[in-house]
């Protein structure tokens, strides 16, 4: 408890899954350092990630592209400019809240999910509705009872 610690600085096990991902988007070989940190709470994942753009933008332009992409999921939430996201906020839901802000032209998205929900188990059972033809916001919806 009170501790917070960095791991797998360089060589995490999920960084060739974040590059095969970013790559096929992309279609260019994308490489990443990713460093998680391990931080004493039962359920939560927040992630920041900085991506310096080739191109000058604004950060209109980019939420503008975000939202655009994320229009039709349903458990992704692309916040306004200037709320950001936190693990309480997805607690016991299957929903992403992302954030997107510009700094020097560096992209910096910030992400949060419940890794007991978004990161396994509703995971599965969208990827199940999906496969079915059920409604993929099937058996999701509600709130688990804990921890």
């Amino acid at each position: 408890n009170e501790s917070v610690k960095a791991y797998g600085i360089g060589v995490h096990r999920h960084t060739p899954e974040i590059e095969q991902e970013l790559s096929s988007l992309s279609k260019k070989n994308i490489k990443i350092i990713f460093t998680p940190h391990l931080i004493p709470m039962d359920r939560g994942i927040l992630s920041t990630t900085y991506v310096r753009l080739k191109k000058k933008t604004t950060l209109s332009d980019v939420q503008k592209l975000y939202h655009e992409f994320y229009h039709k999921e349903p458990f992704i939430r692309v916040l306004k400019n200037g709320i950001y996201p936190a693990t309480k906020a997805v607690k016991g839901s299957n929903y992403c809240d992302i954030s997107v802000s510009l700094c020097r032209q560096t992209l910096i998205i910030v992400s949060a999910i419940d890794n007991l929900i978004k990161g396994a188990s509703g995971t599965a059972i969208h990827n199940m509705n999906i496969m079915y033809g059920f409604d993929e916001t099937a058996g999701l919806m509600s709130s688990p009872a804990s921890p």
